[in-house]
């Protein structure tokens, strides 16, 4: 049984946030939202992390971030930069925007060679994500996989939040993605003293949510045969929108576009634990609350590595 690999997208800046979110500390002993990931990934089985990192901050993340992990579990820096570029492909002249989460991804493809997870460094997922991928993945399976997240436990009590709303087959297989934007907790109108929650478009058309739909977070489940697929989706984007230097290559509408292809088939693992994350400044003590609250009740010892 070959035991999965953990791939960690941390080349973001977190515009929103106004830094790197991902070496800001919520333990009682300095560790980072990224420390309780690992922990629970070496616990479900995992074996190897692989940072995509930008090469600018190699030495501060090597140094605050790395070098404890280092000493936990076989770890494997890839950089994500602009100018990596498939052949005949340039870096337009201005571009100075990331390519997105499928141009990370295939970052990492000479560093994998094994099933492995995809997860956000910055980003609380909770141990039954990990465990559920780590079996999907250590199955044997040729099927993809994704951690589906209940909409009402992703989120944040500070802003509106943008979530993949999936819909799912029912043998359990991901059937599409739907992305909706500005989505909140109305709790100060008359009309919705429960707090109902809204998604309001781009369009200014309002559409009511239950809370209870399952939401893709970026957790997701691949074999090394995604790479092939990922590398001809990013070079469709290229082709079409390579010169749009807003544009970036989502890994949701690319794996959505491969189910709607038929060249895919993703399962999704339901999980009720809360995901958190510090999308606004104001997220972070709320974040070091909830570890505080997941200690107590036994989740994780108070200090993760002796």
């Amino acid at each position: 049984m070959t035991s999965p690999t953990l791939l960690i997208l941390a080349a973001g800046m977190g515009n929103r946030y106004g830094g790197l979110k991902q070496i800001e500390p919520v333990g009682p002993n300095g560790e980072t939202i990224l420390d309780y990931s690992i922990y629970d990934a070496l616990r479900a089985g995992f074996n190897k992390a692989v940072f995509v990192i930008r090469k600018e901050i190699e030495q501060p993340f090597r140094e605050i971030i790395g070098a404890r992990f280092e000493k936990q579990i076989a770890v494997e820096y890839v950089f994500q930069e602009l100018d990596n570029l498939p052949p005949a492909f340039f870096l337009p002249p201005g571009r100075t925007k990331p390519w997105g989460t499928v141009h990370a991804v295939l970052m990492a493809a000479n560093a994998i060679t094994a099933p492995f997870a995809v997860i956000n460094a910055d980003d609380y997922y909770g141990a039954t994500g990990f465990r559920s991928l780590a079996a999907h993945l250590q199955s044997g399976a040729s099927d993809y996989a994704m951690i589906g997240f209940v909409l009402r436990n992703t989120l944040s009590e500070f802003g509106p939040v943008s979530r993949g709303v999936c819909s799912v087959t029912s043998e359990g297989f991901l059937q599409g993605v739907v992305e909706l934007t500005k989505i909140e907790r109305n709790r100060e109108s008359e009309r919705n003293p429960e707090g109902k929650i809204f998604s309001t478009g781009d369009s200014g058309r309002t559409i009511e949510l239950s809370g209870n739909e399952l939401v893709s977070m970026n957790m997701w489940g691949f074999t090394p045969a995604v790479f092939q697929q990922l590398r001809e989706r990013f070079q469709h984007f290229l082709e079409s929108s390579g010169n749009d230097l807003q544009a970036e290559c989502y890994l949701p509408s690319a794996i959505n576009d491969l189910v709607v292809d038929r060249r895919a088939r993703i399962k999704v693992l339901p999980s009720q634990d809360s995901w958190f994350g510090v999308t606004y400044r104001e997220d972070l003590p709320r974040v070091i609350k909830d570890i505080s609250n997941l200690i107590n009740d036994g989740s994780y010892p108070r200090r993760l590595w002796a």
